[in-house]
């Protein structure tokens, strides 16, 4: 095996498991540094799209991806014996929650698991995955223990929370600081050495804990003001005011504030899953956090308050919902990226179908979504129909929404109070309100 030292990564061969939106971009930035890397998935289609480049990547890493796959900087496999031969093993699957809000720990159980079968002493083993505080601890370092290797003796553990951005080219993870919590001094300074060149910095905390708790506490930060700036949005609209210019207002203000804004609900792989896994840990000690829960509940109410408003707009044009014909603009959670997982879109077009109305999508970056009535796909050109009501739910940079201030266009609701205009084109995807 080999060792790290001075932050170097080169002829270190690096087992990252689980190939996802995390994965692949930790993968990569570790094979530009020079490591060797052996990429573990089930998943024989992510790999086979991985192979061919046909995946959701920033320019940088899809370059990234190019230049390790015409050499040898990257291995793909889903041999999890694999894990075996490498120095180190970067722990990357998905913590989701289930149908009643509550942790869904198959896949993150069954890779640890995997991973202390297949451990060697002298290796170095960090999780990535966002998880209840105490999962280090309960997936691999007791486990590691009933094998016979004590972590910071024999083997290195930490935990070094992700924190990828999806299409966001001004937070890629190089560019982001990174935190390190291992289980002795020596798994600290190890993961961090490991992790150096694939950050702008690294900063290293007491412990596994510690890192699993501030990565629970960032984004519960941001699931509770977008549920702020979802009720200033209310507040606005019974006053006559607009929301943006407010929070615009606000944030020129240098210490103490920070803009968030409104939108239809909060989608994606973080802010709708991982404050909960903060409320189901809480709740199994008794401790209420009623703060953290009204947000939540509030994020997870707003999709079908954007229906009832979508519902209402028709009303008052004396479009009955039933056979209306009704628009989104974008499915995927954010701008920039062709991802759906827990997006807004996909309960809302279910709510508009359930109340009768025929619903269509364009979004250029998702060719086909599956919805309780089946599978909807992308119009590419949405000018050819006639509309009664357009919902901007998420506004990619390759939107042309010129069309929506032309005469005679149709009504247009808009979750992230930012109407149809250029500068929607580069705005947050957030709550509702109707422009007409």
């Amino acid at each position: 095996m080999n060792s790290l030292s001075n932050d170097d990564v080169t002829g270190l061969t690096v087992a990252v498991v689980g190939l996802g939106y995390v994965g692949l971009p930790t993968a990569l930035a570790l094979a530009d540094a020079g490591a060797t890397v052996i990429g573990v998935d089930s998943d024989r289609d992510r790999l086979r799209a991985i192979a061919r480049g046909a995946v959701d990547l920033l320019p940088l890493h899809h370059a990234q991806l190019a230049c390790a796959s015409a050499g040898d900087g990257l291995r793909l496999t889903p041999d999890a014996t694999a894990v075996g031969t490498a120095d180190a093993v970067i722990i990357c699957v998905p913590t989701p929650v289930d149908a009643r809000r509550e942790p869904d720990l198959t896949a993150l159980s069954a890779a640890c698991a995997s991973v202390v079968e297949h451990a060697v002493p002298g290796q170095l083993i960090v999780l990535t995955s966002t998880s209840y505080v105490g999962t280090t601890r309960d997936l691999l370092v007791e486990p590691l223990r009933a094998r016979g290797l004590t972590a910071d003796e024999d083997v290195y553990v930490a935990f070094a929370p992700e924190r990828i951005d999806p299409g966001n080219e001004r937070h890629t993870p190089e560019r982001t600081p990174r935190l390190v919590g291992g289980a002795g001094p020596r798994s600290t300074r190890a993961a961090a050495a490991l992790l150096a060149p694939t950050a702008s910095l690294v900063r290293t905390v007491a412990d596994p804990e510690t890192a699993e708790m501030a990565k629970l506490w960032e984004n519960t930060y941001r699931a509770v003001n977008i549920a702020l700036a979802n009720e200033l949005a209310d507040a606005c609209d019974a006053l006559g005011l607009a929301p943006v210019p407010v929070i615009e207002a606000a944030a020129t203000k240098p210490y103490g504030f920070q803009p968030f804004y409104p939108g239809p609900g909060v989608g994606g792989h973080c802010i709708p899953c991982d404050p909960h896994y903060l409320l189901w840990q809480l709740g199994k000690v008794r401790q209420q956090a009623p703060v953290v829960a009204t947000a939540l509940a509030a994020n997870t109410g707003r999709p079908a308050r954007v229906t009832d408003r979508a519902l209402d707009l028709l009303a008052r044009s004396a479009v009955p919902a039933r056979g209306a014909r009704v628009l989104l603009v974008g499915v995927a959670y954010k701008e920039g990226v062709a991802d759906v997982r827990e997006s807004p879109a996909l309960e809302i077009l279910d709510r508009l179908t359930a109340a009768g109305a025929d619903v269509a999508y364009c979004d250029p970056l998702v060719p086909s979504v599956r919805v309780a009535a089946g599978t909807l796909h992308h119009l590419p050109d949405p000018r050819t129909r006639t509309w009664d009501l357009v919902v901007l739910h998420t506004v990619h940079p390759v939107h042309d929404l010129t069309w929506l201030r032309a005469p005679g266009a149709p009504p247009v609701l808009d979750p992230r109070q930012r109407g149809a205009s250029a500068a929607a084109v580069t705005g947050v995807t957030t709550e509702a309100e109707v422009t007409a």
